[in-house]
């Protein structure tokens, strides 16, 4: 466990009764430093009431005057069996305002390249709502001439192994329903080494077709060369014997 029960709300308090810096609260609490400073410019959680750590025994005094005395110190949450399950993220991730105009882009490189994944799981990689999803999913978005797919985790968005695990899920609940998957979607969901590995089931791309007929045709060629040149061997320069014994007799 390493974030403490009602993060925001013991941001607030921090913000309100310490000297630490707010990335120290927002490293403590799992929350941004510029989500931190809105609470402390009263931007963001207006109205949310504070949430005292040292007395629900996640923070010690001490804690917080060490902290206070080194702005690198990081604070150490207690460990409280109450706060099992709460570090568990619902519902859409909080993005850095210097990111979310990034999210379009991460949108569209989902929805093209892995289509089998829901909005809802969409919504959770990347920090985004459902209507957005629509719009750029229908093509409606206001700016879908200009978006340009880029891979999230490229972009910061969210992990590989995030997105690894949010495809696999998608293909479990796909094949659960009896939806046969295309060998271009089955791929996606290996690595590169295991793709290569797999048994040759493609075609021949078009840029190669053909050249089967064309490699067979070379060698009837080459072969009808090779025997022109067994005729030309001595056949034009030796005269034959025969030649020779008429030649005596007539003399």
């Amino acid at each position: 466990m390493n974030k403490p029960l009602m993060a925001k709300a013991t941001a607030v308090w921090l913000v309100d009764n310490t000297t630490l810096s707010f990335k120290q609260i927002g490293d403590f609490c799992g929350l941004h430093e510029l989500e931190v400073q809105g609470i402390a410019d009263g931007d963001v959680a207006a109205g949310v009431k504070g949430y005292d750590p040292i007395a629900s025994n996640q923070l010690s005094p001490d804690e917080i005057k060490r902290g206070e005395a080194d702005p690198a110190y990081r604070l150490r949450l207690k460990y409280n069996p109450a706060a099992e399950g709460e570090e568990k993220r619902r519902g859409p991730r909080y993005t850095p305002l210097s990111k979310r105009q990034d999210r379009p882009a991460a949108i569209l490189w989902l929805v093209k390249f892995h289509p089998e994944l829901a909005d809802s799981q969409i919504a959770r990689l990347v920090g985004t709502t459902k209507p957005t999803i629509n719009a750029i999913r229908e093509r409606t978005h206001w700016n879908i001439q200009n978006i340009q797919p880029i891979d999230p985790v490229a972009l910061g968005l969210c992990k590989q192994t995030e997105l690894d695990a949010a495809v696999q899920k998608a293909a479990k609940k796909r094949a659960a329903d009896g939806d046969v998957m295309t060998d271009d979607e089955r791929r996606k969901l290996v690595s590169t080494e295991t793709s290569l590995a797999m048994g040759e089931e493609a075609r021949l791309p078009t840029a190669i077709a053909g050249l089967e007929n064309f490699s067979l045709s070379r060698d009837e060629d080459e072969s009808e060369q090779e025997s022109e040149k067994e005729l030309d061997a001595d056949s034009f320069f030796n005269l034959p014997e025969k030649d020779d014994e008429d030649e005596d007799d007539n003399r």
